[in-house]
């Protein structure tokens, strides 16, 4: 089975041309992705025939859960049926059916070459069934958005802000850099607290100025990435609904800088690189 790693951000991904093949995609998902016995990725991503949009995409995290949506990985998307003529943009982009919904992908040129992508990520979802999150009444949080919720983990506190971009993230704005902070030990706590029914994406962040931010992510289903472009998303969100930056804003991860812009009512824009990293054949029992 013909198989291309590729990266936005450093947030690598194994992608497939899925039509017309059936798979248990889930434990290939699993088996792909181990960076010791396999290619080594956050997951696999799925190139399939839709009846709504150009085409659809289907992600599966590194441990085989199945994710709404990816904002890296759909650029890369994007990037992998452009030049392999699966699909050709239209005058709008490349329109893509994720479980998030249909998203539209316009691809940035460099010669022939598609080096990167603007995705229309869609609406913020901020009320707390969106998530969905469990909150405790008693602390008066009743409708969205939920701002600076004092989630706390072991002696952590983690004063969150919850964001749904087709998939949950709880956004934690600190004034320790984000280097120095214990994701790995404090991730998975947040990830499976109970608070939340469907896991959810954790994202730390430090507030450098008004038009840039940097964070570290520790993504549901696959640990600590390089870079994820729906936790950027919520990040930019939730820091201007906290007043923290403005429209538009860098955000600086472990893999690279993501720029994303939000009016505060619209849907959010997300613009990063797309790479190819190499090709290769996995052997099929």
């Amino acid at each position: 089975m013909r198989f291309t790693k590729m990266h936005g951000a450093g947030n690598d991904y194994v992608y497939v041309d899925a039509r017309g093949l059936e798979r248990d995609w889930p434990q290939l998902a699993r088996v792909m992705s181990d960076r010791h016995f396999g290619v080594g990725s956050d997951g696999l991503i799925l190139v399939m025939g839709s009846e709504k949009a150009d085409l659809r995409m289907r992600m599966f995290n590194a441990d085989g859960s199945e994710g709404e949506m990816c904002g890296n990985g759909i650029r890369c998307f994007a990037k992998y049926a452009i030049e392999r003529g699966i699909a050709s943009p239209g005058e709008g982009g490349l329109s893509v059916e994720t479980l998030a919904g249909i998203r539209t992908v316009a691809p940035i040129y460099q010669g022939k070459k598609v080096s990167a992508a603007r995705v229309s990520m869609g609406k913020p979802r901020l009320e707390p069934q969106d998530l969905p999150v469990s909150l405790d009444p008693s602390m008066g949080f009743l409708r969205g958005p939920v701002l600076k919720y004092p989630l706390r983990v072991q002696d952590v506190r983690l004063p969150s802000s919850f964001v749904s971009m087709g998939n949950p993230h709880a956004v934690t704005f600190i004034d320790q850099p984000v280097r120095e902070f214990p994701l790995h030990n404090v991730g998975p706590l947040v990830e499976r607290h109970p608070m939340f029914p469907r896991r959810v994406n954790f994202e730390i962040v430090n507030a450098d100025r008004r038009d840039h931010l940097t964070a570290r992510v520790w993504e549901r289903g696959s640990g600590e990435t390089m870079a994820c472009g729906t936790g950027a998303c919520a990040i930019a969100v939730a820091g201007r609904l906290l007043g923290l930056v403005g429209d538009k804003v860098d955000i600086t991860l472990p893999g690279g800088t993501l720029t994303i812009q939000w009016d505060g009512k619209g849907e959010v824009i997300l613009e990063g690189p797309a790479a190819e990293v190499f090709e290769g054949d996995w052997p099929e029992a």
